[in-house]
Order: C-alpha cells, then structure tokens, then sequence
C-alpha cells in the first residue's frame, strides 16, 4: 500500500511544449532536406527513363520501372572490373588508413617519443598543403618503383594523404583512456604490444569504425591521384569507368543516370548501416583535444 501512495504522489511528466522557434527549426531542416535530397530523386527517376524521354521532361516519372538502363551500363561501361578495381583500392585505404592513425595516434596521445610535438605540428600543417603539390614528386616515385597501375599502392597513397585527420581522430580517442588501466596491464606483465593490441584498440574501436569509414568514402570517390596513377583501362576503379562513360556517351543521358545511380547506392547503404557508430564516433572523438 506504502508503494502504490508512494506512486500516487509522483508528480505527473511535464509535457514538452512545441514553440513557435521548434516548428520552424523543423520547417527549416525539411526544408533543407528537401533541396539535399531532390538532385538524388531527380537522378533516380531519369535512371528508368529513355534519353528522349530525359530531353523531353526531365522532371516526369518514368512509364515504367524498367532495368533494361542497369543492365546496359553495367555491361558497356565494364562495371564489375571498375567495382573489383575499387575494392581492392577501398580495403587497402582502410586497412592502412587504420592501423597508421591508429598506431600514431597512440603515440602521440601517449608522449612515447621525444619529438611527439614537432609530428604534431608536422600533421597539423599537412591539412594544409594542396594535393596538387605532392603529384609530381608522387608521379616521379611510382614511375620509378614501377607502380604506375598498381590498384594497392595508390590505395596506400590514398590512406597516407588522408592520414592527418585520422590520426587527430584516434588521438583524441587514446586521450581519453584512464592511463590506469594501461598501467594496471603493465603490473600484470602486458609489454606495449600486448597492452596496444589486447587494451587499447578495444576501447577505441569506435574510433576505428569511423576512420574506415572516412577513409573508406574519400577512396571511393577519389579522381586525382586515381586518374593520375592507374593508367590503362584495365586498372580503372568504378569512379573512372563513370567518368568514362561520361565521355564515350556524352549525349546518352539514360546510361549516365543509370551509372551515377550504380556509383550512388554501395556508399549509401554502407552509409546508412553504419551511421550510428560513425555519428557516435565523431561526436565521442571531438570531446577532448
């Protein structure tokens, strides 16, 4: 009985009340949405139509939900080589993309090495510098290592220039470890290693998540060092092969609709499955810096 009076007595929940500024904070953002999203519907729609029905109304719906645009573009534009191509690219991004940010970050945010600052300040002005100044020494290098068309090393390129927001990333993550529990590894015999691998990384693998996430969405879409250093159509990846029929059939808007679509929905799905962890990653690693 002493509960249910205890319950009885409970203040009751305020209700939330909806001002004027929420609705039109709400308005705003569809509002933007909206205008964000309706390229995507536009591209979408002309992807099932015919070039002339493009050039007629571009803003119709298509008659008929047809695959025939899908299935021509793959086959012409050689889609499955360009998607092969970018996968290896992408998983060696990633793989290398994480692990050096990773280890780095852990150095840095740890103080392991006497001239932590001096990285520091070196990866800080790396965000700085232009692409285009790397590409000649870059070019001379491949050229003369025999690289040129190697899907794997521009992958390793990629990840490299990609590296200095990874690394503030993993940083700011390692930070915000307890040093006590890697002390606590150490007292049990656990050497740098044991203690990098078995405590650390599991901690921060959120972090993780959201590095080979970026890493991975830059690599896919990369053009400049892709266009540059994978020469011969064989080594193209699935954003060149686009490109490619953005040449070859420039006045066929059917097959580049249906191609930008094809380029579109991998990185949107892997997107929305992983949203989440990359949202919480992000906003986990800009706490502490």
């Amino acid at each position: 009985m002493k509960a249910l009076s205890h319950r009885a007595e409970r203040p009751p929940k305020e209700k939330r009340q909806i001002t004027l500024g929420f609705l039109l904070a709400i308005l705003f953002l569809l509002i933007m949405a909206v205008i964000s999203l309706f390229p995507l519907f536009l591209v979408l729609i002309n992807s099932f139509k015919s070039h002339a029905e493009i050039l007629a109304n571009p803003l119709s719906l298509p008659t008929e939900l047809s695959l025939s645009n899908y299935l021509y573009t793959w086959q012409v534009g050689k889609f499955g080589e360009g998607f092969l191509n970018s996968l290896k690219l992408t998983g060696t991004a990633i793989v290398t993309g994480v692990l050096a940010s990773a280890t780095m970050g852990y150095v840095l945010a740890t103080r392991r090495v006497r001239t932590w600052k001096p990285l520091t300040l070196y990866f800080m002005l790396c965000t700085t510098v232009p692409l285009q100044m790397f590409m000649l020494p870059l070019y001379t290098t491949f050229v003369n290592l025999h690289l040129m068309g190697n899907v794997f090393a521009v992958g390793v390129a990629i990840a490299a220039w990609n590296l200095p927001m990874p690394i503030f990333l993993m940083r700011t993550y390692f930070l915000k470890v307890p040093y006590e529990l890697e002390e606590a590894a150490r007292i049990d015999g656990a050497n740098t290693f044991q203690v990098f691998t078995k405590v650390m990384l599991p901690i921060v693998s959120p972090g993780l998540i959201t590095v080979a996430v970026i890493v991975g969405l830059f690599s896919w879409n990369e053009y400049l060092l892709s266009t540059t250093l994978l020469q011969g159509e064989s080594n193209f990846t699935a954003t060149l092969k686009f490109l490619n029929l953005n040449g070859t059939f420039s006045k066929d808007y059917s097959v580049i609709m249906s191609g930008a679509v094809i380029m579109i929905v991998p990185m949107i799905v892997i997107f929305l499955l992983l949203q989440k962890k990359f949202i919480e990653g992000m906003a986990s690693g800009a706490v502490k810096g």
